[in-house]
């Protein structure tokens, strides 16, 4: 009871957190559009633009943490604790279309640059940074490694290094009058946000997928069921990830005919749980296993790995 207590204290921090961002986000995002059109930046442009897509993915985010919190239901079992992976698949999905639309932009504006006011543009940089530092520090402070709280920070990250890119397109500017600084700052912005979308969308599909989740070597799992007493065989054993930090095993263990008349069984049932539960780099809470008899192995019609 007292873990579940932590767990929902946390995910009420880590909505706050988001909250809080999505706020911060907004208020940039407004400061950002005002700015491209006093300014005719692209690099603030686009980084207005970029704001857009992350201020409506810690949105998707913040929905996504409430609709984790529900409770079970004989509909949906698991809750909707896969509802963060989907929202962090939609948000990095988005990121990455941002990312390459940036990058097209920006060297198409290479060839064509144009007039850039780098005084205004520098203000509006700052602006952006202090906001993405302050949002940054409190969704790293509350938030914990959940696919939706990485997905925030990691948008916010990019936002701060966007805003980075704006001022030094803007120190640039104003030094040397060299005005292609705005677009080489909007391909940094893109170039910055590309293999962190893909890395997070490729972790996000895997959970979809049903892979086996990452730290988890099913062959070692196998190996250590096997070495327990009056266990024969291990067939159709399946590891998934239904969240963070909610991986969930099945497997069918075939053991001696006689466990189930001596009453045996029961105590192999718990030494298969406590063995996934304890004994792994990454535990295993959810587990089940079906326990049959050597002689019901001729019955299955088809034995899976």
């Amino acid at each position: 009871m007292l873990r579940m207590g932590h767990d929902h204290g946390h995910g009420h921090a880590s909505e706050r957190a988001l909250l809080i961002a999505f706020c911060i986000s907004a208020g940039i995002l407004l400061a950002e559009v005002i700015g491209a059109v006093v300014t005719g930046s692209l690099a603030l442009l686009v980084d207005a633009g970029h704001m857009v897509v992350d201020t409506g993915g810690l949105g998707i985010g913040l929905v996504a943490t409430r609709l984790a919190r529900r409770s079970p239901t004989a509909q949906r079992t698991w809750g909707f604790q896969r509802a963060e992976v989907l929202g962090a698949t939609a948000q990095a999905a988005i990121l990455l279309a941002v990312g390459v639309y940036v990058i097209i932009s920006a060297v198409q504006r290479l060839f064509v640059p144009a007039e850039i006011h780098s005084g205004p543009l520098l203000v509006f940089g700052i602006i952006g940074l202090v906001g993405n530092l302050v949002a940054y520090a409190v969704l790293l402070r509350a938030s914990g490694e959940g696919f939706t709280s990485r997905a925030a920070r990691l948008e916010v990250l990019n936002d701060t290094l966007g805003s980075v890119a704006v001022i030094a397109a803007a120190v640039v500017l104003m030094v040397t009058g060299w005005e292609r600084a705005d677009s080489v700052a909007a391909i940094l912005i893109g170039l910055l946000i590309l293999p962190r979308a893909i890395r997070l969308l490729r972790e996000t599909a895997n959970v979809l997928l049903e892979s086996t989740p990452p730290g988890l070597d099913l062959d070692a799992v196998r190996g250590h069921i096997l070495e327990l007493d009056h266990v024969i065989a291990v067939h159709d054993l399946h590891a998934t990830l239904v969240a963070t930090g909610v991986p969930n095993l099945t497997a069918h263990v075939v053991v001696d005919d006689e466990c189930f008349s001596t009453a045996h069984a029961p105590r192999i049932l718990d030494d298969l749980q406590q063995c996934v539960a304890e004994h792994f780099d990454v535990p295993v809470e959810h587990s089940t296993f079906q326990l049959e008899p050597a002689s019901h192995r001729r019955h299955e019609h088809e034995v899976h790995a």
